[in-house]
Formats: C-alpha cells, structure tokens, sequence
C-alpha cells in the first residue's frame, strides 16, 4: 500500500470565485494548508503542496484548468506521483446535500458536476473517492448558477470555520485510518 495521497479540491481560479460556494474544495485545502503552514507552488496544471502526517504524504492540488477540465489536472499528477486511484480523493460542492453537511463515497455518479464529469471522462471510471460538501439548494428556479457561483451568506460564513476544521480531519483520517472507517466516523455529520 502507498503512504502517498492526492487530495484534489476542484474550484475554479480568479479572485472572483475565491468566496464561492462552488470552491468549497479548494477553500478546504487552502485551510489545511494554512493551518500546517504549508504554501502552495505553481505547477503543471495547479498549484500543489506537499503535507506530511504520520509517516503519510499528502498532496494538495488545486487544478488550475477551470471545473470542466479538472480530470486533466488529476490525471496527470496521479500518473506522476504514481498514486493508486484507492489514495485519490476529491472534495466538492454538492447541491443536494443541506450546507456543511459531509457525504464520502468510494464511488459514485458525477450527480451533475462538471468537475467529476470531466475526472469520469478522463480516468474512465466512477471508482474513487469523493468527498463532498454540503451547499444545500437555496436558490429559485433558474437560478442554480447565480447559487453556485454565488458568495457565502452571513450565516454560511459563521459556520464555515468549524466546518472547514472538520474537513481537515476528514483528510488526515483517510489517509492515516482508511477509508471505510472515514466513512464510519464522519458521514452524514
């Protein structure tokens, strides 16, 4: 088994999708990162930084190719990095899950997002792990992409942090204890 890990978060780049809910998983990483006072470097198709947990190394990358292109950046570092699809996970929003709430799946449909449709499309498979935020569906018929690209509410914004915290632990439990005991401990919270 390999001790490396690609933690991909999708979002898309431009100071104008920093705050938005749809970058929830380069916002996830960018908190890690923080936290551990790691700084991200410019690279083939992202930005990337190296984590070291408990004897695991985790590589957090952010595709710089926009969401609709995403499978490129994670296909190449997968292949450069040699690291099995079973060490992949990639964090994201999800509209049907109520804000903050934390779905991990060792495989699964795209559920519509363009992100993971362009990971189906490239890796040509449905079988890695994916973590996804909740970002809930408030908003009014036609107005999904106003919603996704919209910036946090003053309530999203006061709940963020404590989400953000639980997010990091989720990464460090995947690859330090597993996936099928992430699931177990953090499912549904």
């Amino acid at each position: 088994m390999s001790n490396k890990f690609l933690i991909v978060g999708l979002g898309n780049i431009g100071a104008e999708y920093v705050n938005t809910r749809h970058n929830i998983g380069f916002k996830i990483i960018d908190f890690l990162a923080r936290k551990e006072g790691i700084n991200f470097e410019t690279v083939k198709l992202g930005a990337l930084a190296e984590y070291k947990f408990k004897g695991r190394t985790f590589l957090l990358l952010k595709p710089n190719t926009y969401m609709n292109l995403s499978g490129k950046a994670v296909q190449y570092w997968m292949e450069k990095e040699k690291i099995p699809l079973d060490n992949i996970m990639v964090i994201t929003d999800d509209l049907n899950l109520s804000f903050g709430t934390i779905r991990i799946r060792k495989k699964g449909s795209d559920g519509g997002h363009n992100g993971l449709k362009s990971i189906h499309a490239i890796l040509n498979t449905t079988d890695y792990i994916r973590f996804r935020f909740g970002i809930s569906d408030e908003f009014k018929k036609g107005k999904q992409v106003d919603y996704v690209l919209g910036e946090w509410d003053e309530t999203e914004k006061t709940a963020l942090p404590e989400r953000l915290e639980l997010a990091s632990e989720i990464i460090k439990s995947f690859g330090t204890a597993g996936i099928e005991n992430t699931m177990s401990a953090f499912n549904g919270k």
